[in-house]
């Protein structure tokens, strides 16, 4: 005698516990998700009909720049390696100096120059002032915190501490 064994009618027991879950934690759910997104989440699912700029020929809205007599630059590095100086008003990157290349304690400073594979190379007055520093072992954190402020130094910028 065979037996036949088919799918039961309805949906699966975990399925109605899955979807009772997140019906009852929308809430949380959604301000996760706003928290991650930096409020995407939200403008995406509840769309607010927002005044539309009128086009002006160019492809991208760029908002405009304060003046430079507003910006105040700081040495950042990045996790990623990334050296830049940046304004700590606003986070925008003002020159790419270079990167962290390697790991561990293989990692040495590598300035952004065309010879070393990168498309915007440092203008020629920076690379002056830095081109010393390039192939500085940079193996921990401590040694990090000294290169960002050697740059900081030769660069003309105020020296900020860690944190600040």
């Amino acid at each position: 005698m065979v037996e036949i064994i088919s799918k039961r009618d309805g949906p699966r027991r975990e399925d109605v516990a899955a979807k009772e879950f997140i019906r009852t934690n929308r809430a949380t759910i959604d301000k996760i998700a706003n928290r991650l997104t930096g409020g995407q989440w939200q403008a995406m699912r509840h769309p607010v009909a927002a005044p539309q700029p009128e086009a002006s020929g160019r492809l991208w809205y760029t908002p405009p720049r304060r003046a430079s007599s507003d910006v105040s630059p700081y040495v950042r590095i990045s996790l990623n390696g990334r050296i830049v100086v940046a304004d700590l008003a606003s986070g925008r990157q003002i020159h790419f100096i270079g990167e962290l290349r390697g790991s561990g304690h293989m990692r040495r400073l590598a300035l952004a120059t065309s010879q070393n594979g990168l498309f915007d190379p440092l203008d020629d007055q920076l690379h002056a002032a830095l081109a010393d520093l390039e192939g500085l072992r940079v193996p921990d954190e401590a040694s990090e915190e000294s290169l960002e402020r050697e740059l900081a130094i030769r660069l003309g910028i105020e020296v900020l501490a860690r944190g600040e």
